[in-house]
């Protein structure tokens, strides 16, 4: 699996100004960011899960065909405020588009290789959240994914394995000593491992963001606001 190295920005300007094979490609690489929560903004907007997926095809199929993104300014701020600005303008244009018949022959642009899956919009969640909570959730998991590629890439994927369920909250007591006696480790080794595991993931975090950023100092703010998506959500 590949680093995700290049800028969201570099790819963004590619999506408005390349070739039409890198723009796809470039357009497939932010649809496997922005898909979740695109989709999440357009269900608590109050469209049916149907609409939602059709409606979210749409949106990032114009992206493409019409090259919306040429009016990308990173100087401007986030990818994800341009996007979400897309996104509501192009919905206040598709109130007609439930009745119309659905294209065909288009190729579908799905993040495959993201399983977080559709959801049951919560009622008390604005559509604006919902945006921003599937945001931090797609982050995180992309920052998860590198980290399990980073551990594979050493030989140590069991070890990993074993200690991924540990790393979003405190471990239950006796965790640590299952651990350790299956690998032959200290219970202070499983510790040690559990602590660099989760700095490592914050600064994987990190990197996730500051790739959606114009201005890599505004990366603890963007921190702060994926922690309040997260928490916010009960």
């Amino acid at each position: 699996m590949s680093d995700f190295q290049t800028t969201c920005w570099t790819l963004v300007f590619t999506a408005g100004n390349g070739g039409e094979s890198e723009r796809f490609a470039a357009l497939e690489r932010l649809c496997q960011s922005y898909w979740h929560p695109a989709h999440a903004y357009i269900r608590r907007r109050g469209h049916s899960e149907d609409e939602a997926l059709d409606l979210t095809q749409e949106f990032f199929s114009r992206l493409l065909a019409l090259n919306w993104l040429q009016s990308a300014d990173p100087h401007r701020g986030r990818f994800r405020t341009f996007l979400l600005t897309m996104l509501q303008r192009f919905l206040a244009n598709e109130h007609d588009f439930a009745t119309r018949a659905k294209r065909g022959g288009s190729s579908s642009i799905l993040p495959l290789d993201n399983p977080l899956v559709p959801e049951i919009p919560d009622p008390s969640e604005s559509p604006e959240h919902a945006f921003d909570r599937r945001w931090a959730l797609t982050v995180m998991h992309r920052a998860a994914s590198r980290l399990r590629a980073e551990a594979e890439a050493s030989s140590r994927a069991d070890l990993f394995t074993a200690l991924s369920p540990l790393l979003a909250s405190d471990p239950d007591p006796g965790a640590h000593d299952a651990i350790a006696s299956q690998f032959g480790l200290s219970k202070g080794a499983v510790a040690m491992a559990i602590h660099r595991l989760r700095l490592r993931l914050r600064e994987l975090t990190r990197d996730e963001i500051a790739d959606t950023l114009s201005d890599r100092s505004s990366v603890d703010a963007e921190m702060q606001e994926l922690m309040a998506a997260l928490r916010h959500h009960h």
